[in-house]
This record gives C-alpha cells, structure tokens and sequence, in this order.
C-alpha cells in the first residue's frame, strides 16, 4: 500500500530537522499522522481501519473518498439495502445513510459534514453493529489522513471523469462515424443497384432491338422473295401468250389464211435485279 504523509506533515518534518529535536507529543502526532496509507482505486481513495473487539477480533473497515463524498464501506453479511444506522466518536452517535452496494453484503455508509468533524478531532471510532461485540477504531491522526483522502479522491474522481468524457467523445465518434459508413454503404448499394438496373435495361433495350432488326431483315427477305415469285409468275404468263399467239399464227398459215408461219421467237426470261 502505498503511503502519503501530506503537506502538512513533511512541513512539520522539515522544520524538526531544521530546528533539532521536538517534544515527544510532536514526534508521535506525526507518526500518528503518517499511520494514514491511502490508497488510489479507479475513481475514488481509499484508506484501511482494523476495528478491533475487546476479545481481540477483527472487524476490518475502509474510509473511502470520491472527491464529494466520505463513505465508510464495510463488510456485513444480510446488511439492509438502506439503513439509518449509528457510529460513536470519543461515545457521542453519529446516524448516518447506510446503503448497500452492488457486492454481495458489501456497504456504504455516508458521513455526513458532522460526523467527519468530529472523527477529525476525535480519539476512537466505535461501532456497535458491525459484528458480534462492539468494535473500535483509533482516531489518531485523521485530521490529515481525512484531508490527504479527500484531496486523493478528488484527484482521482477528477482523472476518472476525464477518462469517461473521452471514452464517451470516442463512443460518440465511432457511432458516428458507423453511421456515416451505413449511409455511405446504402448510398453505393443504391448506386450500384441503379447502375445494374440501367445496364440490364440498356441490354433488354439492345435485344429488342436485335429481334426489331431480324424480325425487318426476315420481312425484307420474305418480299423480296414474293416479288421474285411475282415476276417469275408474269413471265411465265408472258411466256404462255408468246406460245399460244406462235400456235395461232401457225394454225392460220396451215389455213391458207396468212403468208409464211412466223419465224419462232426467241424468247429470253426477263429477271428484274433485286
């Protein structure tokens, strides 16, 4: 554990080095003094007190400091949840609020302005309900150990905070940055997904538009060849006249009706170019 003399008491330490030996009530008000070991926790001090019994048991107890508050925190299994409970300075009560903590039969009890007044000025802390017999405490000392436990958890309430508010700013600042991300994402997901929209309609576009042009280039084909059939078919009927005027023109001249039989035409299909 850690031990912390305070301001006051290396003052005192100082000024008996410089001015040579103290009475022997000074040296033992420091040594009572230095008898406070505060220790540091997450965000509060804390300083140990044995209470003992008349039959020598031990009821060990802790003064603890936030920077606000001075609590007394002990150890009693069944402790109430709230509880209005007494301690005695030098044999005058004190009631303070006893609340139980989150730990199992752990509590706090509060000191309030009045009773930390008179445990800094007292002799002997007495507790009559901690454990089977009444159990006490010496005082020696505690109006610096009280004050070097204050400032401690001030300090270290104060470190504590900080560290909070940062690790909140970093909370605040990752939600939103993730919230930034989620937007960001949604909006390329939504661009993406236009995108594949716009590309899928551009190819169904591309292949109505391939059939458009097979569906015209089959039509052209199909007129083309009806038009070639059509011409094929006025030839052949031009041919069949051609036949049927020759045979006629012969029929005659065997008649005696004419001069010679006509010449036999030639006759040379004519094919349009397509």
């Amino acid at each position: 554990m850690m031990r912390d003399l305070g301001a006051g008491a290396v003052a005192l330490l100082v000024v008996a080095a410089v001015a040579g030996p103290a009475p022997a009530a000074f040296a033992a008000a420091n040594l009572e003094t230095a008898s406070w070991a505060i220790t540091p926790e997450d965000a509060a001090c804390h300083t140990d007190l044995e209470m003992v019994s008349r039959s020598g048991a031990v009821a060990p107890v802790a003064l603890t400091a936030d920077g606000e508050h001075v609590a007394l925190r002990f150890a009693k299994p069944g402790v109430a949840a709230r509880a209005f409970l007494p301690i005695r300075v030098d044999g005058r009560p004190f009631s303070n609020l006893v609340q139980r903590t989150g730990e199992e039969g752990v509590a706090l009890m509060n000191l309030s302005d009045q009773t930390l007044a008179a445990m800094r000025h007292g002799k002997t802390l007495q507790v009559a309900w901690l454990a089977e017999e009444a159990v006490s405490a010496s005082l020696a000392g505690a109006g610096q150990g009280i004050a070097d436990l204050k400032t401690c958890g001030a300090q270290v309430a104060g470190q504590h905070r900080a560290r909070e508010a940062e690790l909140d700013a970093q909370r605040v600042r990752a939600q939103a940055e993730a919230r930034a991300k989620a937007v960001a994402d949604e909006q390329l997901a939504t661009a993406r997904a236009q995108t594949a929209a716009a590309e899928a309609e551009r190819q169904r576009v591309a292949a109505e538009t391939r059939r458009a042009d097979a569906q015209a280039d089959e039509l052209v084909a199909e007129a083309a060849q009806q038009r070639a059939m059509a011409q094929a078919e006025q030839q052949r009927a031009y041919a069949d006249q051609e036949r049927q005027r020759q045979l006629a023109a012969q029929r005659r001249y065997a008649d005696g009706d004419g001069g010679p039989p006509p010449p036999p035409e030639y006759y040379r299909p004519y094919y349009s170019p397509r």
